[in-house]
């Protein structure tokens, strides 16, 4: 047989000829050059993409951040002479919130109308006080309220409102103001405090929805309070004012009364002396009036008190000494459920005795003045003092605010006016507001507390963070806690003792899991899992307990008791389809036998059990979210823990059984040694995933902002916080920049662990790439 007939090299000779000869080769190599270069530039292209977008995101949180942090900042708009003329001295001046109408008042009974940004006088009011009567003391409401008062040397006091009024013509805002008298009109607004004369030392004055309350302490010695109510004739229109008197016992060995100051709720009254002692008085029952503590507010015990005023709400109260200290106080009870005067913070002091004290209308700051014309700035639940500049050159007469708190009114000794310009934006926010604890008000100690609104406007916003960044760490905790040993468990068994076909089923059917919407998981969770929880609590806890026992029961029964025969009917890799009914049985015996266990060991009712031993527990609670965020973590912790397992090179398990170990021992000592970088990642993966779950943290949590690892209490995470109080924040204000505060500190807690993840990833695979 000639080569020519050979099959076999006609076979040769054929593949020969189909392939590509050298030109052919060579274009081949240079298209897939191509190809390796195209595929290695675009992928890191994107992966310089991702981390540009990571860097973008970190930018674009960081600006809207970084303006809280800015400092604040103050400078004289403008200054001229008093409006209304200098022969006067100025008692008060206020404005209305847009600065555009303010009205100074003098102590020759006058209301000067002007515009604050140039002086320019609108018109004055002359007030009802009568001819050769003296003022002698003055006084002013809670900001907000716009009144104040004249004590005369009569011992009458003149009460009145100044009102702003505001109305547009052909698109123009045109403001103005005018007069009004509390009590109905000019004819009952003198107000007799004392019938005998007796002149009028110092004054306070609020107003309630019941009337106005004034407390005056006399020049004979007296303390002194009277209640003014006012009632109209639907049928004549006359006004008729009712008058109650209440004689207080003066502070046992006081000085001269120096300064007296009454709440909103005019319950409260505080009476400070020259010696710098303050008395606190419980009028809320006029006729049983007692004084309940008496304290001295001042460092130096040879310095008075010089300035005194409430803060918004009148809760707090801001003193001020003639050794330049200024410092909080306020009424908190003790155990015996009284209050007394406790100091909460102190602010920087002045190098001059203070003299003016300036509360803010709409927030929880002030400003102090001292005899030299230093002015500083405060703010009190931060516990910081913002801005400290000298404005004028002796000491100012008259210190007050803009509604808005944009801008500050001082008149000085030679009656000129001064129009501050203040930028203090975010004085809520410092270090210690957002990650110490604080002395809020009403508080009986300082506490971490998240609170950002209330129903009223004197409300103190609590911005801590810390309850938030712990309730986001506690419910990714019971998460993982709950989801990383059965996924990880689930991953091993699937992925090295299941058979391929049952692994075929179940590995797809737990990735499907992930693409289950967790507004639906935290819906179930909220109205159908937290009642059930509740309601079956020993069966909750009993199938924690019975469920392994009940698994290590089969094993053995599987292994030890049963034939060979029956065994083997099963397929090896299927064991696991045997565990259903285990599971289906233990869980109806464990619900079944719940109202049995709670008969006999938790007299009737777990959950009351629970709160008569000190545990508070809350229907929807960390519990019940560490279930349904788990099952939300588990695909993802599964599926790459379980591709982590498989991908386990063959040579080594096999090498590892033909050594004699067992498979139990190959898993424990080669695969998931080798495996170990993949399920570490899957495990911060999964971790980072529950750090950021909002829906089913929101649904099923209650929101409650505590401070706790109670399992049977509720948490708000960072990441639910944002979704529940962005829509109502308004846009650049403090409360809303907060906000991109928490979700830059969720940013960097994910990013946080997840490199750190990646560290550990890497020293394990190159610890364990020897196998």
């Amino acid at each position: 047989m000639n080569d020519a007939s050979n099959p076999r090299i006609e076979s040769r000779s054929r593949v020969r000829d189909l392939l590509p000869g050298p030109e052919q080769r060579a274009r081949l190599r240079r298209w897939r050059a191509v190809k390796d270069r195209s595929a290695k530039y675009l992928i890191g292209a994107f992966g310089v993409s991702v981390v540009a977008c990571l860097g973008l995101i970190f930018i674009y949180l960081f600006s809207e951040v970084l303006p809280m942090f800015r400092p604040a900042a103050m400078e004289v708009g403008a200054s001229y002479t008093a409006p209304g003329g200098t022969s006067a001295r100025s008692v008060n001046v206020a404005s209305d919130r847009h600065r555009e109408t303010a009205v100074r008042f003098t102590d020759d009974r006058r209301a000067v109308f002007f515009d604050p940004r140039n002086g320019a006088v609108s018109h004055e009011v002359d007030l009802p006080i009568p001819e050769g009567t003296v003022v002698t003391a003055r006084a002013q409401a809670e900001p907000r309220a716009r009144l104040s008062a004249y004590g005369l040397d009569n011992g009458q006091v003149l009460a009145v409102r100044h009102v702003f009024t505001e109305r547009f013509v052909g698109g123009q805002r045109e403001t103005g103001g005018e007069i009004e008298f509390p009590l109905g009109d000019e004819e009952t607004a003198l107000l007799d405090v004392v019938d005998d004369g007796t002149a009028i030392q110092a004054l306070a004055i609020q107003a309630g929805s019941g009337g106005i309350s004034v407390v005056a302490a006399l020049a004979d010695g007296r303390l002194r309070l009277v209640q003014f109510e006012s009632s109209t004739n639907f049928m004549t229109g006359a006004v008729t004012v009712e008058r109650k008197v209440y004689d207080l016992e003066v502070p046992p060995g006081a000085a001269q009364i120096t300064t007296l100051l009454m709440d909103i709720t005019m319950r409260n009254l505080l009476v400070g002396d020259s010696d710098g002692n303050l008395h606190y008085y419980d009028v809320s029952r006029p006729q049983r009036a007692a004084l309940r503590d008496s304290r001295e507010v001042l460092p130096d015990p040879n310095a008075s008190i010089t300035a005194m005023e409430y803060l918004l709400g009148t809760v707090s109260i801001i003193v001020g000494g003639s050794d330049g200290s200024v410092r909080q106080w306020m009424l908190v009870r003790d155990d015996s459920n009284i209050n007394r005067i406790t100091q909460v913070r102190r602010f920087e002091s002045h190098d001059a005795p203070v003299i003016l004290v300036a509360p803010e209308y709409a927030r929880k700051g002030f400003a102090t003045a001292d005899q030299t014309g230093v002015v500083k700035v405060h703010y009190s639940t931060s516990a910081r003092t913002l801005l400290s500049q000298q404005v004028t050159d002796g000491p100012p007469g008259v210190l007050s605010f803009a509604p808005r708190a944009n801008g500050l009114y001082l008149v000085d000794g030679n009656e000129r006016l001064h129009r501050v310009d203040v930028r203090n934006a975010h004085p809520e926010v410092s270090f210690a507001a957002l990650w110490q604890r604080v002395w809020y008000e009403g508080r009986s100690q300082p506490e971490f507390v998240w609170q950002s609104s209330s129903a009223t406007d004197e409300f103190e916003p609590k911005f801590s963070l810390m309850p938030l960044t712990l309730g986001t760490l506690k419910a990714a905790f019971y998460a993982m806690l709950f989801a990383t040993p059965l996924a990880i468990m689930g991953a091993i068994y699937s992925a090295y003792f299941m058979s391929p076909r049952m692994r075929g089923m179940v590995k797809p059917t737990i990735e499907i899991m992930e693409a289950l919407p967790t507004v639906i998981l935290g819906f179930l969770a909220g109205l159908w899992l937290a009642p059930f929880v509740e309601s079956n609590l020993p069966a909750v806890f009993s199938i924690l307990v019975l469920m392994p026992l009940a698994f290590l029961l089969f094993a053995f029964l599987w292994t030890r008791v049963l034939a060979e025969r029956i065994r083997l009917l099963v397929g090896p890799g299927w064991e696991a389809a045997l565990l259903i009914p285990v599971v289906l049985l233990v869980g109806w015996f464990c619900v079944t036998l719940s109202p049995h266990v709670e008969v006999l060991f938790f007299t009737g009712d777990m959950r009351q059990w629970l709160t008569d031993v000190g545990i508070t527990y809350d229907q929807r609670n960390a519990l019940v979210v560490g279930v349904a965020m788990g099952f939300a973590v588990i695909p993802t912790i599964y599926s790459i823990s379980e591709d982590a397992v498989f991908n386990v090179p063959k040579h080594l398990t096999q090498g590892s059984l033909a050594l004699g170990a067992t498979p139990w021992q190959t898993v424990t000592k080669v695969v998931l040694l080798t495996a170990s970088p993949g399920i570490f990642s899957a495990v911060m993966i999964g971790f980072g995933r529950a750090v950021g779950e909002t829906m089913i943290v929101l649904m099923a949590t209650g929101n409650s902002p505590v401070m706790n690892f109670n399992i049977f209490e509720g948490m708000r995470t960072l990441s639910a916080n944002i979704a529940v109080e962005m829509p109502e924040a308004a846009v650049g204000g403090t409360h809303y920049r907060i906000l991109f505060l928490a979700a830059l500190v969720l940013f960097v807690i994910t990013f946080f662990m997840n490199t750190i993840a990646e560290v550990v990833r890497q020293r394990l695979r190159r610890k364990y790439s020897s196998l």
